[in-house]
């Protein structure tokens, strides 16, 4: 298995610490308000990565933090007139809610920073003794950038380019304008917690570095994140942390590419920023689902209406192929070419696009296999199950999706339908062809396709483009 290390910007042979077993942490939310695209596309990737490594027989952990205090926090807890606890704890449930609708499984671990104050003290305290942080007189704690000689390693950036070059805070108590914040007194009124340098509050970058080594030790496997954290946040991370324990924080680092919408940058001043419960109140959970796990991790992904189609269009192609056939696939044997042509695939960097171009493949075959070899059928729609179950599709019964239980904007209910089929069936009783065909254009156009069989005639939902 290979892995792009953005810290060495290749490839690279993964090598765990410890054999068998995988440590992994990514920096997860910050609850001030609900999740968005971009998070949905962290959550994702990661849980297919997660499922991929248990998949191929690692015991893994998995650590996601959540940062639940922040400037952000205590912003928006002042302008909703609520406690920074009521406003996390409804935003944790909400982001929990998401992540179930998107079949994301829970982490291993959640740690919350508010649970970790002891601990962010402790390594603060390591970090002044050995001379790379520095109280200031005004109840702050700052790290010092120029003493952490490997500081931009992460990023292939030099000290003195981001001097020249970067927008820094002017703060006449750091000693210089790179150096970065680890405790902030508080303000009156603020949230806080005690600590020797005065009551106040941890900087963003040392909660993520106590979690993570508090969780999974001072070096583990691999670390995670949006494409937005690689700088100034893991590069900070690193710093704090190696420059504390002595020793190699992370052996692999991992970014999921961003998301665009229309092709645009997302965001709130282009008018085109989607939370997750905006897009799943309009699509399918496992549509959103499949585009996201379309594009590989490292690839940005461009959310719109033709590439939900698209998803929609592939995701009822496997659940046509997989329809009457779920029933028995479930003890069937596997098949082994398409078995290694996937684990090739995702141990290259976790290719998904190329997994699922393996998936479509077997598709074709089992299509084929239905009519000509059916005992052959079941062992490939069994497969076909198994595989699509490592990255997270595949989940609920071919009725249900190609019913289109879960699309919005249908124009008639499940009972409407069946009405409606059950009058064509009457006219074509009657001989009244015209009136038979005008029903099933009527359901045609409005994305119902109807399809008959000696058994009867089911429907499908067909998004038009």
């Amino acid at each position: 298995m290979h892995i792009y290390n953005t810290l060495t910007r290749r490839k690279e042979p993964f090598i765990p610490l410890v054999e068998g077993k995988v440590s992994m942490y990514v920096c997860g939310m910050t609850v001030y308000d609900y999740c968005h695209l971009g998070h949905a596309r962290v959550m994702v990737a990661f849980d297919v990565i997660t499922r991929y490594l248990r998949h191929r027989g690692f015991d893994v952990t998995y650590v996601r933090n959540i940062t639940d205090i922040d400037d952000k926090i205590l912003k928006r807890a002042d302008e909703n007139g609520e406690t920074i606890s009521v406003l996390t704890e409804r935003m944790i449930d909400a982001m929990h809610e998401d992540e179930t609708r998107l079949n994301v499984l829970p982490p291993s671990h959640e740690p919350r920073a508010t649970g970790h104050i002891g601990d962010i003290i402790a390594m603060i305290e390591t970090l002044i003794a050995k001379g790379f942080a520095y109280p200031a007189d005004n109840g702050d704690v700052y790290y010092r950038v120029r003493k952490f000689t490997d500081y931009g390693k992460l990023n292939n950036r030099r000290l003195d380019d981001m001097r020249s070059g970067a927008r820094v805070d002017v703060d006449v108590h750091k000693e210089d304008p790179l150096d970065f914040v680890l405790w902030k007194s508080a303000k009156p009124g603020e949230a806080h917690w005690p600590s020797p340098w005065g009551d106040g509050r941890p900087g963003w970058h040392i909660e993520c570095s106590a979690m993570s080594t508090c969780c999974l030790g001072d070096t583990f496997d691999i670390h995670g994140g949006g494409p937005d954290l690689t700088f100034p946040h893991h590069e900070n991370e690193i710093a704090q942390s190696e420059a504390a324990t002595g020793k190699t924080y992370v052996n692999t680092w991992m970014h999921a590419g961003a998301v665009r919408v229309n092709q645009e940058k997302m965001s709130k001043s282009l008018g085109n920023f989607f939370t997750i419960r905006d897009v799943l109140a309009e699509h399918d959970p496992e549509v959103v689902r499949y585009l996201l796990v379309a594009s590989h991790y490292r690839s940005a992904i461009n959310y719109s209406v033709d590439s939900l189609y698209e998803a929609r269009k592939s995701l009822t192609r496997f659940y046509t192929a997989l329809d009457g056939l779920t029933e028995t696939v479930d003890d069937q044997g596997c098949v082994g070419v398409y078995a290694e042509r996937f684990t090739a695939a995702m141990d290259d960097d976790f290719n998904t696009p190329e997994a699922l171009a393996v998936l479509f493949d077997l598709v074709r075959d089992l299509n084929r296999a239905r009519s000509e070899a059916p005992e052959h059928a079941l062992r490939l729609a069994g497969e076909l199950k198994r595989l699509a179950g490592v990255l997270g599709l595949l989940q609920q019964p071919p009725q249900i999706f190609l019913k289109g239980s879960q699309q919005q904007g249908v124009a008639l209910s499940e009972e409407e339908i069946e009405a409606k089929i059950a009058q064509r069936k009457e006219a074509k009783t009657n001989k009244d062809f015209a009136q038979a065909d005008a029903i099933r254009d009527e359901l045609a156009a409005l994305g119902i396709i109807l399809k008959d069989s000696r058994e009867g005639t089911t429907w499908v939902i067909e998004t038009p483009q």
